[in-house]
């Protein structure tokens, strides 16, 4: 019965990480195929605003490429010289994202001071913004096909990647709606102007995708709404022990590391705590994917509240 149960979900992580590395190759094929509508939309008007909507679309790219190694890497089993998996390489994917987003947010702003410089009516305005509109089309859908498949797969490289093109998307939409105005009203500002809008933003998206791939790296805990949800797990398959202390989390990448002191009757035999252990880690992984158990097994002189307490509390 275990091992049917662990094939299956040797099968299930199998085809888990062939979706995501999947995704992440088609990722670099949309960024590509962006970008070059996107060039030919700047081409066609020689606008300012659409060279930083294109700009941004190149740091697509690289990033996308930057995530395909990083899911490939994290999916690696672990090794003598990582023997807790790979799984954090995803964030330094993101984090890399998040600086070239910076990067290309100053090539924005250099782009924009030479227009100012040098201002110049634009070039077939309409058709510029037609063919930029269909290619802010398939960012979004794509965007939004990347969120969800990060989220179900517990993927910061995909999240990060799929935050990154929906702020591109919306960085689109704000360039379109304002190149229209630009058009209409004859005022010519209205693109450089836009163009340093959309780096600002840009820089303010960098920093919120560092910032949080760093939280990552450090070891951040699990939200609280998941805490209490393991909490519940433990309580729930904890039947013979007298209490549960001590209980720590961290999210790395896919995986959710879960610590925590089970205390027994110190005449407990040890293969009557271990059944108890495997009850609660069985439990645990039915629920949380990937998960990664370690039950520290105390006798009951350890335990931290009143002799006579039921239900398996927690300390």
């Amino acid at each position: 019965m275990t091992e049917a149960r662990e094939t299956t979900t040797a099968a299930a992580k199998a085809a888990a990480r062939q979706k995501v590395e999947r995704l992440a190759f088609w990722s670099i094929v949309v960024a590509g195929v962006v970008l070059a509508l996107k060039v030919v939309a700047w081409y066609i008007t020689g606008s300012v605003a659409l060279y930083s909507d294109a700009a941004e679309s190149i740091v697509n790219v690289i990033a996308s490429a930057a995530t395909l190694w990083a899911i490939q890497i994290s999916y690696k089993p672990a090794d003598q010289d990582h023997p807790f998996g790979h799984h954090k390489a995803e964030y330094f994917s993101a984090v890399l994202e998040g600086v070239l987003i910076v990067v290309a947010a100053l090539l924005i702003l250099n782009e924009v001071w030479r227009s100012w410089q040098h201002p110049a009516p634009l070039e077939q305005p309409w058709k510029g913004l037609a063919v930029n509109g269909v290619a802010t089309v398939v960012n979004a859908i794509w965007a939004w096909t990347l969120i969800r498949a990060g989220q179900n797969a517990k993927s910061p490289a995909l999240i990060a990647d799929g935050q990154h093109i929906m702020t591109d998307v919306v960085t689109s939409v704000g360039v379109f709606g304002g190149l229209v105005g630009a058009v209409l009203t004859g005022w010519q500002i209205l693109d450089p102007a836009l163009a340093v809008i959309v780096a600002l933003n840009i820089l303010w998206q960098g920093w919120h995708v560092i910032g949080s791939s760093m939280s990552g790296l450090m070891d951040r805990a699990v939200d609280s709404q998941e805490h209490m949800q393991i909490r519940d797990i433990i309580s729930a398959n904890s039947k013979g022990a007298l209490e549960v202390h001590d209980l720590k989390t961290r999210i790395a990448g896919r995986a959710t590391f879960i610590e925590f002191h089970l205390v027994v009757d110190a005449d407990m035999t040890v293969g009557a705590s271990h059944v108890i252990c495997d009850r609660i880690e069985d439990a645990l992984k039915a629920e949380i994917p990937s998960v990664r158990v370690t039950i520290h097994v105390e006798p009951d002189d350890e335990a931290k509240l009143p002799k006579g307490t039921t239900a398996v509390p927690f300390a």
